[in-house]
């Protein structure tokens, strides 16, 4: 089979190389011959490097590379039964690359968008066949991260969603099934990990050392700030502004003025050096205040607020419960899927730590979700919910 990829920066590049590592031959398409150099020349090393890891013999070094045509011509995709679009985040002109593509592919090609944030109907609305559109939404880096958010349109066909996830599993990633919404699940799910955190901060509960202490004192990898710092803040930021915009000012979603002031002074995290944390060659790293009973205060909220997310996802009918739980697990790198989690806490303990936020701060930010209340009301489980 042949797949087509348009746009050969970091996540089309990677698409490419996890379609050429399961034999399938790949047409990766970019207006700029220069990135098509450059994403030829990174996956040399790649390969390189797995040849000497002794994950990949040299034969198959040589065949994956082969498998690849790098091309400036978008009308080479006209073989492909797939193409999956990894380009700027910009509906006008994702708008006219799909218009482009519908002429030059044969009817039955499946046309993907790797969109993180924008609307999947919107994208399929320009088609004289929007049937044939879906969104594949791959985590960076796409070769190592397993999890594929695969999000039909209200116009999708049963026969493209059932195409798309077969190819997904068949290239051995974990292929969640969601809702078009704002965010799909692990951008829509994960706003409290930031948002709360950041709140915390802004009340002078602790600061942002001793908040990441608490988090990954319960088996999160990196800390909420840390984390932001490593994302960048100016797309963290971007993204929690457009997820609170899209939900119509659900003040579930409300952005912070730190992080938004973070952002303005050019503080984007590691990659300009200055972030949360300071990342000069000299910099004090700050300590954490480790006082276990504060810990757990903060680690308490943040995931009780999260769970109530996940929750959410499963009332809205955005995912199911099992499908949450994979797509934060694999992600996000969860240490737990939320909605286990959730069942391990007790999910009494957590609505009673929503219930005195809510009567704390009198904010909907904190209203327990209806599903939550219903299952600790019933005695049951989220997993063996029905309809």
């Amino acid at each position: 089979m042949v797949v087509g990829v348009l746009g050969a920066g970091t996540m089309g590049a990677g698409i490419a190389q996890v379609a050429a590592q399961h034999a399938c031959e790949v047409v990766l398409v970019d207006l700029n011959q220069d990135m098509l150099t450059k994403a030829e020349s990174n996956l040399d090393k790649v390969l390189a490097r797995l040849v000497e890891k002794n994950t990949i013999s040299a034969d198959e070094k040589i065949n994956i590379q082969g498998r690849i045509t790098y091309s400036t011509d978008s009308s080479d995709f006209k073989a492909c039964k797939i193409v999956i679009e990894a380009i700027v985040e910009k509906i006008d002109v994702k708008h006219a690359v799909f218009k482009n593509l519908e002429a030059v592919v044969s009817s039955d090609c499946v046309l993907a968008s790797n969109t993180s944030s924008l609307s999947i109907a919107s994208i399929g609305s320009v088609l004289s066949n929007p049937g044939r559109v879906i969104g594949i939404h791959f985590f960076n880096p796409a070769p190592l991260m397993p999890l594929v958010e695969i999000i039909p349109a209200v116009q999708t066909s049963i026969e493209t969603l059932d195409f798309s996830k077969k190819i997904i599993d068949s290239w051995g990633k974990f292929g969640v099934v969601c809702k078009d919404t704002p965010g799909f699940i692990v951008n829509r799910v994960a706003r409290p990990f930031y948002g709360e955190a950041l709140r915390i901060f802004e009340e002078g509960m602790a600061d942002f050392a001793t908040i990441d202490w608490a988090m990954t004192s319960v088996g999160f990898k990196m800390g909420p700030f840390t984390l932001m710092d490593y994302i960048g803040n100016d797309v963290n930021y971007t993204v929690t502004e457009s997820v609170f915009e899209a939900f119509y000012f659900d003040p579930r979603f409300k952005p912070s003025f730190t992080q938004k002031r973070h952002k303005e002074a050019g503080y984007f995290g590691r990659k300009t050096g200055r972030g949360f944390y300071d990342y000069s060659e000299n910099a004090i790293v700050p300590s954490a205040t480790q006082d276990e009973v504060l810990g757990k205060k903060i680690s308490d909220r943040i995931l009780a607020m999260l769970i109530n997310e996940a929750f959410d996802a499963v009332f809205m009918q955005v995912a199911s419960a099992v499908d949450v739980d994979i797509a934060m697990t694999k992600g996000v790198n969860y240490p737990k899927g939320l909605l286990k989690w959730a069942e391990e806490i007790g999910y009494s303990t957590v609505l009673n730590t929503l219930n005195q936020l809510f009567e704390e701060y009198g904010e909907d930010r904190y209203r327990p979700n209806p599903l939550l209340k219903r299952m600790v009301k019933e005695q049951k489980s989220v997993f063996n919910k029905i309809g």
